[in-house]
């Protein structure tokens, strides 16, 4: 017998053996690797990772630093040997890089910035400077969407020098990210040929975003140079209504049929090089390409390679036809906590799919519509030229100058009032205010859970009496607070008609704040563009109504 062994005969029952040093020693070294095993950092296979903002312009500093080294000593060699004080620019960007950079990953590792206003600066003066290769390699530093933006910020001279020099190896993935107007000018630029080179490297739902909007003879030059198959493809996403499911959908996916096993599946995948570059779900189809089931990749690779697709798929499923609308798309997705849907024509053969990151980026469009809306704006505000952009918000300004001289009429019949008693002049201004924003309050809340689907017929009238007696309530409050101050400051018979007049309108802002835009929705108008302009109107005249009416009732 051993030693050890002997050892744990010894041990008292019901007890465990301490362990062996040596054991745990040689435990140990089995478990952790020796140092020399350890292998050093190393850059990520599929590309370099992303600087923060910090460290991006901390690595701008250390480049300026190393230019300015160098320029310097190629100064000295030029003045053949003479000292050039370079010392500075040398220590500079020692101590730069060392803050720019972890010790063991060099600088030239960390190959991609993000947009930062000094990166942005440093573009743009390469560019009026000519100094254009440099221009070239701080861009294609950037991420696609970073680099979008800052084509976004430069001017369309700078844009178009930059693009030049970016054309050779463009990266595609810039192209759905940029703003549509800026957009037209780097197709304008690239010329057609470029774009199509350009679109077919996309996935098709990007694609077909980016040409849709185009004029025709510009969409068939880009068309024309996109390869026949994929041409064949965005022709018929492009026949499908504006801002449905087809337009919305990509065409590629995976889908096989339900008499393959899972390890038929796997194998497929691996040795098919035409995949999607990413994917979450598989489509199970019968004979007639119709979709009857889902197999999530987390399932598949959980079950053994002889089990057939059929016994561990899902049948219970969202099919979105092409033509639905795109809120509804959204909705869906929202509703059942959906990844990915398949898209089917009206005989339920596959088409596509709609993927979570389509709805995102639908969801994000339709938020930021509402809110420039309400405003009277549009999104390509900041980028279209002065022109258009007056001609986009003078029908919006004609409508409220309408709805200013309803209020000031009302205004003018109590004008012998008003000269008698200055005072209303001065307070009048007050209830109107108070009660378009407890009214803009509301409609806030109610245009949002129209779009949200929260507020329905079952649930309008609770909604509506609920906002008439937030109303009410505010409107006693600040009518306590505000008939106080107007007693102090004129007389308290007029600060008692404030008092009411304030209860009127915060009564009427709540419930118009909740009706309008019910009615608005009701008449397929809607609410998020025209609500606020109703509103105003009702608690301006009604403000002013009830203000002085009541003055020139009691106080005259």
């Amino acid at each position: 017998m051993t030693e050890p062994d002997q050892k744990r005969e010894e041990q008292p029952a019901g007890t465990s053996a301490a362990p062996d040093v040596d054991t745990l020693a040689e435990t140990m070294t089995a478990a952790v690797p020796p140092p020399e095993a350890v292998q050093p950092p190393h850059e990520p296979e599929d590309g370099p990772s992303t600087l923060s903002a910090e460290a991006t312009d901390a690595a701008l500093e250390a480049e300026e630093a190393l230019e300015a080294l160098a320029e310097a000593e190629a100064a000295e060699e030029e003045a053949g040997g003479e000292t050039v004080p370079g010392g500075q620019a040398a220590e500079t960007a020692a101590t730069v890089q060392d803050e720019a950079a972890p010790p063991t990953v060099s600088l030239e590792t960390l190959k991609r910035f993000v947009l930062t206003p000094k990166l942005e600066r440093k573009v743009a003066k390469a560019i009026d400077e000519e100094k254009l290769k440099k221009a070239g390699k701080l861009a294609r530093r950037l991420h696609a969407a970073d680099l979008a933006d800052l084509l976004e910020r430069l001017s369309y001279e700078q844009r178009a020098i930059l693009l030049e020099v970016l054309r050779e190896g463009f990266d595609p993935e810039v192209l759905p990210y940029l703003d549509e107007n800026v957009r037209d000018d780097v197709i304008e630029i690239l010329g057609p040929e470029a774009v199509g080179r350009a679109i077919a490297e996309l996935d098709s739902d990007d694609a077909i975003a980016i040409i849709e909007d185009l004029e025709d003879a510009e969409k068939q030059a880009i068309l024309e140079a996109v390869e026949p198959t994929g041409r064949a493809l965005l022709e018929e996403g492009l026949t499908f209504p504006e801002y449905s499911a087809g337009r919305l959908m990509q065409r590629e996916l995976v889908a096989v049929p339900s008499h393959w096993t899972v390890g038929q599946t796997i194998d497929f995948m691996r040795t098919n090089p035409n995949l999607p570059d990413d994917f979450y779900e598989i489509f199970v189809v019968d004979p007639r390409f119709r979709p009857i089931g889902l197999v999530s990749l987390g399932k598949l690779l959980h079950n053994k390679r002889p089990i057939r697709l059929r016994d561990i798929m899902s049948g219970d499923f969202v099919r979105l036809q092409a033509e639905t609308p795109q809120e509804e798309v959204a909705h869906l997705f929202r509703q059942y906590g959906l990844v990915s849907a398949p898209v089917v024509n009206d005989s339920g053969r596959l088409l596509g799919r709609v993927t979570v990151d389509d709805v995102v980026d639908i969801v994000d469009e339709e938020a930021e519509e509402d809110i420039l809306r309400l405003g009277g704006v549009s999104e390509s505000d900041l980028q279209s030229n002065v022109l258009e952009t007056t001609k986009q918000r003078f029908l919006w300004l004609l409508i409220n100058l309408g709805t200013a001289i309803m209020a000031s009429g009302v205004i003018a019949i109590f004008e012998a009032t008003i000269a008698q008693v200055v005072a209303l002049a001065v307070l009048m201004p007050i209830v109107a205010s108070m009660g378009g924003n407890a009214g803009t309050q509301t409609v806030t809340v109610v245009v949002r859970a129209l779009a949200m689907r929260d507020l329905s017929t079952s649930n309008a009238l609770r909604v509506i009496w609920k906002e008439a007696l937030v109303g009410l309530l505010n409107g006693v409050l600040f009518a306590v607070l505000i008939g106080a101050i107007a007693a102090f400051w004129f007389e308290p018979l007029i600060g008692a008609v404030i008092a009411a007049a304030m209860v009127i309108n915060m009564l009427v802002a709540g419930l118009s704040g909740a009706l309008i835009p019910i009615g608005l929705e009701r008449l397929k108008i809607d609410p998020a563009v025209a609500s606020s302009v109703f509103l105003t109107t009702v608690t301006d005249v009604i403000g002013f109504f009830a203000f002085l009416g009541l003055a020139a009732a009691f106080v005259l």
